[in-house]
């Protein structure tokens, strides 16, 4: 994934240009993962309650920062709105209820695998940087919409029935990926990005995550135990 480009000027092309390099990163992503069926049920149970140990309780976080930060009133229209499905619907009652059903539910040291990575990016959207926290959002929409089908299956090789959080997820935050790119339109032509800054860096600490989530350093592999 290239971490820096060219933000000389905001037009079809050159927004295309970002889209096609988070669509890349997240390709590049999905393609690093397991099969599921070759994970041992420790592997696949330490997947789940890492995800979990993330998203529960950050994800509104992030989108509320992302919200705070931002100048544009469609930018701030379009990030409501997902903030208000999220607490509307209770999307972390729903993640928690996936997470219970697959065994999977996360604990001390699966908290303890992900927390150097997580506060890189608490730290990250402390920022409050729109730009590059919108950018950062449609990534991780974009990845979770693809994502699910996988943690769908490791939930289901755990003996799992319970899929509402996997099947409204791979749905809705199509439109949610869509809705944030345009938010960065927006953002970037009333508030454009220093060329001399990373406009990936919250992209970069994401991704850190997220494979953090699949497969955390030797040192805390007991977490999947």
């Amino acid at each position: 994934m290239a971490s820096a480009i060219s933000l000389q000027a905001l037009d079809g092309s050159h927004s295309g240009s970002i889209q096609d390099q988070v669509n890349d990163a997240v390709d590049s992503l999905m393609a690093s993962l397991p099969q599921p069926e070759g994970l041992s049920p420790q592997q696949r149970r330490g997947i789940i309650a890492r995800y979990t140990a993330v998203l529960e309780g950050n994800f509104i976080y992030w989108m509320t920062g992302a919200f705070l930060a931002v100048g544009s009133d469609e930018a701030r229209s379009i990030i409501l709105d997902n903030l208000h499905e999220e607490v509307r619907d209770s999307h972390p009652a729903m993640l928690r209820r996936f997470a219970v059903a697959a065994h999977a539910a996360p604990n001390d040291l699966d908290a303890q695998a992900v927390c150097n990575d997580l506060t890189n990016v608490r730290l990250f959207v402390g920022k409050l940087s729109g730009v590059r926290i919108v950018l950062m959002m449609a990534f991780f929409e974009g990845f979770i919409q693809r994502y699910m089908s996988f943690l769908a299956d490791l939930a289901e090789l755990q003996g799992s029935t319970e899929k509402e959080y996997t099947d409204v997820h791979g749905v809705c935050d199509i439109a949610h990926t869509a809705g944030l790119f345009r938010a960065l339109e927006e953002e970037m032509i009333l508030d454009p990005v220093d060329p001399s800054e990373n406009l990936f860096e919250g992209v970069e600490l994401l991704r850190t995550l997220i494979l953090t989530t699949v497969d955390p350093a030797p040192m805390t592999t007991s977490a999947t135990a």
